[in-house]
């Protein structure tokens, strides 16, 4: 019963309110960014955007870390990518403002791809080595203008709530441009809504925020660079509930 009164509360109310407010945060970014305003544009209306999705999906929210950043320095944040949802918890509960690196097919849905690209977010485009250098560039652009970058490392979200192999181009950002890597474990996104699902559930989630670590004593190679990668999976995954490990 519980179950059928959370689904006409998703359909009748939730969703249309989020549809609207989706768009309402992608005009409000895509105006406020192109009037010079993209230090507070390109993240509080998404921050708030990302609160109010989660509260309205009635899924409580539980924060641990955060004292482990600091508000004036760059970071390269890596986290487990469990679901839709990790994105909601990540931005409205993170703390400071990031810059996302996501799926260059995010440019084509309406308003949401032009707000992106007005906030500065990086598109990943892996379809030519040409189109991956642009890539890598525009992240380390965002970074030297001191701005942080959010990354999942496995490259696309878990079919079964456990975690892919870490990819390491996170890492060769992060060392090209001395800065520390804080690794985030994300719990309860797939439990709300995993990938291939428009079947929201109400869930828990978690964010454990870990210890920053730097990069200035690791050797650029690829094999240093893919075991400072397995490292920090390894830490994320100290913090997984037990049935996503």
């Amino acid at each position: 019963m519980l179950r059928i009164l959370y689904i006409l509360y998703l359909w009748l109310f939730m969703v249309p309110i989020f549809l609207v407010l989706t768009l309402l945060t992608a005009l409000a970014t895509i105006l406020g960014c192109l009037l010079g305003g993209e230090k507070i544009f390109a993240y509080y209306p998404g921050m708030i955007w990302s609160r109010l999705t989660c509260y309205m999906a009635l899924c409580p929210v539980k924060v641990r870390g955060r004292e482990y950043i600091n508000p004036k320095k760059s970071y390269v944040f890596v986290a487990n990518h469990q679901g839709a949802f990790d994105i909601f918890l990540i931005y409205g509960f993170l703390g400071v403002p990031v810059k996302w690196v996501m799926k260059a097919g995010i440019m084509k849905i309406p308003f949401v791809g032009a707000a992106c690209r007005a906030a500065g977010f990086i598109f990943v485009d892996t379809s030519t080595p040409k189109a991956a250098a642009k890539t890598i560039t525009a992240a380390k652009k965002a970074l030297r203008k001191g701005a942080s970058v959010v990354v999942f490392p496995e490259g696309s979200r878990t079919y079964d709530g456990k975690m892919i192999r870490f990819k390491k181009g996170a890492y060769q950002m992060a060392f090209d441009q001395h800065l520390q890597i804080v690794p985030i474990t994300l719990n309860g996104p797939y439990k709300i809504l995993p990938i291939g699902s428009l079947n929201i559930k109400r869930y828990r989630m978690e964010m454990i925020i870990h210890p920053p670590i730097p990069t200035d004593s690791i050797s650029p190679s690829g094999k240093e660079l893919q075991k400072l990668a397995d490292y920090t999976q390894e830490i994320i995954g100290t913090a997984l509930w037990e049935e996503f490990k």
